[in-house]
């Protein structure tokens, strides 16, 4: 039985911390090891954008004892992942090049949709509690250092998930000096967040109905909600019960009662008032604190992909879904959507032998259909930069930033003329393999939008089969196509040069 030794390495706003794990295809994730080290990094993060020489010297010398940790426990692969407080330093490339050149590790800063997906993944890898929860309306918070990440389930679907800019660390740096003569603490954090807060509901809460509050993180249910019951699982009145005792404590009486340092201490207070706030806002019924943390999920997230864990639950159905969801915010037409996601994934999956694109580059080809008409919400006239804009100023779960330019990018090219390598690199920065995989979405997304250039889908059916050189495009319709066959030239002629194949459309009228 082939066993594997993983470590996850987290480089948080607060923490650097790791597990050591084992895997194999019997027994799963089974932790070994977890070490943590109390190390403030967003301080310097969020008020300057930069880490000093001393904290510096702190983080590689926490990293390079995690080197020894490794060792002694024969890992063979690792993930070291920073995130909220090194996206905010000016200089993060600097930083992570220092990083490795001082200590060996390659610290990888995930983009805000791929710490959460992470993170939302270990909560999923409870697959008997999640699969439960989810059934009715629930809620995952997930309170970090420096921001909130909140994501919507209704009917075992994810409905949306957002990111908002007040995580415990960041609130209390904002508010250290006010606090001091202030005595309600409590209400000058709800006034700090109350604008944000009535923002999501009047966006995202029409007609939801959350039954169920899943907080995200183990610093919590390692302080306050330690050893309180067997499933962690608690009634509002439980936690408001809880809640009221701890914000009349001070830091130190927190400290002491929690046993954990005073600056740990400091974090409590800001972080329970955001949950309360969030469960009176959705008038929640009940709350649970598994205690998974980011690095289970990057542990979770690494055996699925070596086939150590398969996971019941469809995450890459959870990313079309939301990106779905984004689709409808800005009106597109459900109809066309489905008609030219069908064309599109037929041309996809009749050229692996060509393309040489997998599956993750199929899932960015049916979101880049989902989205590829959401500038019209803003400009019918220039529908490709509007569409690029809101793809690019939009969180989609699971996506890191690269992978969300790519899908920009390509429904960009979709109308507008496309831009050659040498200018796209001058004025994106963009790398030959992004370059070569936009082009090659664009080419299939132009042909499948074109397919349906009426919004009347007329195609009822499409067969693509490939024939040495020549794709062949068997089209099913009832419906006079003469448009869509008379608008596809240059859509062709874009094809054949990405690919270099003839592409023939081949009529098949339905009776």
């Amino acid at each position: 039985m082939a066993i594997g030794t993983f470590a996850a390495i987290d480089v948080g706003s607060y923490e650097v911390s790791m597990k050591v794990f084992e895997l194999s295809k019997k027994n799963g994730l089974k932790e070994l090891n977890d070490v943590r080290y109390r190390l403030e990094l967003g301080k310097g993060a969020y008020n300057s954008g930069r880490l000093d020489i001393d904290m510096m010297e702190k983080l590689c010398g926490i990293l390079m004892d995690f080197q020894r940790i490794m060792k002694e426990y024969g890992v063979t692969e690792y993930r070291a992942c920073a995130t909220s407080a090194f996206r905010e330093l000016v200089n993060s490339i600097i930083v992570v090049e220092q990083i490795y050149q001082k200590t060996g590790i390659r610290v990888e800063i995930l983009s805000n949709a791929e710490q959460h997906f992470l993170g939302y993944k270990s909560i999923a890898a409870i697959e008997t509690g999640f699969k439960k929860m989810i059934q009715k309306g629930t809620a995952i918070l997930d309170v970090g250092g420096g921001s909130l990440q909140v994501s919507l389930f209704d009917k075992d679907a994810l409905v949306t998930t957002q990111s908002l800019k007040f995580g415990s660390l960041r609130i209390r740096e904002r508010l250290k000096e006010l606090e001091k003569s202030n005595t309600h603490y409590e209400e000058l954090v709800e006034e700090f967040i109350r604008n944000d807060l009535t923002a999501f509901q009047r966006l995202y809460l029409k007609d939801r109905d959350i039954k169920n509050v899943i907080l995200m993180g183990d610093f919590l249910a390692e302080t306050i909600f330690k050893g309180a019951n067997q499933d962690q699982i608690f009634t509002k009145e439980e936690f408001f019960d809880t809640y009221t005792k701890v914000v009349n404590m001070s830091n130190i009486d927190l400290a002491e009662a929690m046993d954990v340092e005073q600056e740990s201490a400091s974090l409590i207070v800001p972080t329970m008032i955001v949950i309360k706030d969030f469960l009176e806002l959705f008038n929640a019924e009940s709350l649970w604190a598994p205690g998974v943390s980011l690095l289970d999920g990057i542990a979770y997230d690494y055996g699925e992909k070596k086939k150590y864990i398969k996971s019941v639950h469809n995450f890459e159905n959870d990313i079309l879904v939301a990106s779905r969801n984004i689709a409808k915010r800005y009106s597109s037409g459900k109809n066309h959507i489905q008609g030219t996601t069908d064309i599109a994934v037929a041309i996809f999956d009749s050229m692996k032998k060509v393309h040489g694109m997998g599956s993750r580059e199929r899932l960015l080809l049916q979101i880049a259909v989902q989205l590829h008409d959401c500038g019209k919400y803003i400009s019918m006239g220039d529908v490709a930069a509007c569409s690029y804009s809101i793809i690019m100023a939009t969180e989609i779960i699971g996506l890191s930033t690269e992978e969300r330019e790519v899908i920009a990018s390509a429904v960009r090219f979709n109308t507008a003329e496309f831009v050659y390598f040498n200018a796209m690199r001058a004025e994106y920065g963009m790398d030959r393999e992004r370059y070569l995989l936009i082009a090659k979405l664009a080419a299939i997304l132009r042909i499948a939008n074109a397919m349906d250039r009426s919004h009347y889908q007329k195609v009822k059916s499409m067969k693509a089969v490939l024939k040495d050189k020549e794709l062949q495009l068997i089209i099913d319709y009832n419906k006079d196509i003469s448009l869509e066959l008379g608008l596809l030239d240059d859509k062709i002629a874009f094809f054949e040069e990405v690919f270099g194949i003839r592409l023939v459309p081949r009529r098949k009228r339905l009776a």
